[in-house]
């Protein structure tokens, strides 16, 4: 066996993952030594889902318009020294009244897919019980609109947008949302089954559970492992009821669920920080789709996390299965780890800048390579890969009508030379959503991040205008 080869096998045979830097020393190399694939939208196959990606608190704005109720992000983003700059979703990019020119720009830039998420709370102004009209024609009129212009529809159920009467209720703490989630989801696959056949069931919930129950950072802003815990739990089980439930309305549906998903190295050799990086993994690539597949929560690397089971009651373990047709891949950084105190995971991220790595607005890291060694790991599973989100931020500036944003492009080029270095190698990939379609609403980093193909000029109206890395996918997907 020749050297290349031998390291190559060694990086990344099945379940190799997190060996030592040596390793990964090895396998950067092998991706020097790889040679470039030439970049064709045919490369990719002529069923491959090209598509772009929004959620609705980021774009809709309309807040409190046409009977919506509110929701968390509603309430969170009004609070004092929540949001980076005090700003907050009101308005947002105004896709509510504007979707119909941000969809053809959609189309012409030669995409063939829009990814978008339901407000819970427009439909379910309480989140339960009366139905808001004005808020299910709205959908309606969305899903049309991409029909009639060639673009498939592919519907999220949760983007973090709770209703806030449902967390009064204690939201993800309180198991009765897998009840409450359940309905919802019931009454949208219904509504909106003859017309939508992609559906994802949650958007990254160890985001909206970590970030939103734990450290507080986000919406609702609880802290602690007393909210963690449960909030994990209930979102595992409501993964699994919203898939059955859009199986019973629309038994030929295309279902997935979305995770936020980062290769993980640890720091140097040190058996630690290998354990370290081992456990972080766990976290952030395992605690949710391992129950999905009948494997369950990850206690081999994590044993401080059957804390849980304090929350399972007989018959979860089964509750938690659901066979998904597609497993959505959300990347946009790598992480590096070593050994530290914090409970649970006994580990703790480094910073990208303190490392010398290139990174993008928000501090991560670009790495295309370990975007494939993501790609691959997950691939574990044996069910099909969509690449539901992947994007990257930088300080656009609008000049004289246009964005030249070269280092964005740049991205794109290393991320799908990547994707489709993974695809050739036998990795099941079914479509790539960039995200996102416009620059919107960074959650508690507000406006500043941009990682639109269109430029929002949100001092003028909110005029759109194509970025470079816009007119670079459609002359790609042309």
């Amino acid at each position: 066996m020749n050297r290349r080869k031998w390291l190559k096998n060694t990086a990344l045979a099945s379940g190799a993952i997190l060996l030592s830097p040596y390793v990964n020393a090895a396998t950067k190399l092998i991706n020097r030594l790889s040679p470039k694939l030439t970049l064709t939208k045919q490369a990719f196959g002529k069923d491959f889902v090209w598509g772009a990606a929004c959620a609705a608190y980021q774009v809709e704005g309309a807040w409190n318009t046409d009977g919506k109720g509110l929701s968390i992000w509603d309430v969170f983003s009004h609070r004092k020294h929540k949001i980076e700059q005090g700003e907050n979703g009101d308005t947002a990019t105004d896709f509510y009244h504007r979707y119909r020119e941000d969809i053809s720009l959609l189309k012409e830039m030669h995409f063939n897919a829009f990814r978008f998420s339901l407000s819970w709370s427009r439909i379910f102004p309480e989140g339960t019980g009366k139905i808001n009209p004005k808020g299910v024609e709205f959908y309606h009129q969305v899903i049309d609109f991409c029909l009639e212009n060639g673009i498939e529809p592919w519907v999220t159920l949760y983007h973090w947008d709770l209703p806030e009467a449902l967390q009064k209720k204690g939201g993800w703490d309180n198991r009765e949302i897998v009840r409450w989630f359940s309905q919802y989801a019931d009454f949208v696959s219904n509504e909106y089954g003859k017309k939508v056949k992609n559906w994802m069931v949650l958007n990254e919930p160890l985001s909206f559970t970590a970030l939103g129950y734990m450290t507080g950072e986000m919406a609702p802003g609880k802290r602690g492992f007393g909210h963690f815990f449960p909030a994990v739990h209930h979102a595992v089980l409501c993964q699994a009821a919203g898939g059955r439930a859009i199986r019973r309305n629309i038994p030929d549906a295309n279902i997935g669920t979305t995770f936020a998903l980062s290769w993980v190295n640890p720091v140097n050799n040190e058996p630690k920080n290998i354990e370290a990086a081992r456990r972080y993994d766990a976290l952030m690539n395992r605690i949710f789709v391992e129950p999905a597949v009948g494997r369950g929560y990850p206690f081999d690397r994590l044993p401080g996390l059957k804390k849980i089971e304090k929350y399972m009651l007989p018959g979860d373990e089964e509750k938690m299965k659901f066979q998904f047709d597609f497993l959505g891949v959300q990347n946009y950084y790598p992480v590096t780890v070593k050994k530290n105190w914090f409970p649970v995971i006994h580990a703790k991220e480094i910073p990208a800048s303190k490392r010398g790595a290139k990174t993008n607005c928000m501090g991560g890291e670009i790495n295309g390579y370990d975007f494939y060694r993501i790609l691959k790991q997950f691939a574990q599973y044996n069910i099909p890969l969509v690449v539901t989100e992947n994007g990257v931020c930088f300080n656009d500036k609008l000049q004289n009508g246009h964005v030249h944003d070269e280092k964005r492009i740049a991205f794109f080029k290393e991320y799908l030379q990547n994707l489709l270095r993974a695809k050739r190698e036998g990795v099941d990939i079914r479509g790539y959503f960039v995200w996102s379609l416009t620059d919107n609403f960074e959650w508690d980093k507000g406006y500043r991040p941009r990682f639109g193909l269109i430029y929002i000029d949100y001092q003028n109206k909110l005029k759109r205008y194509i970025k470079d890395s816009g007119y670079w996918f459609m002359k790609f997907l042309g």
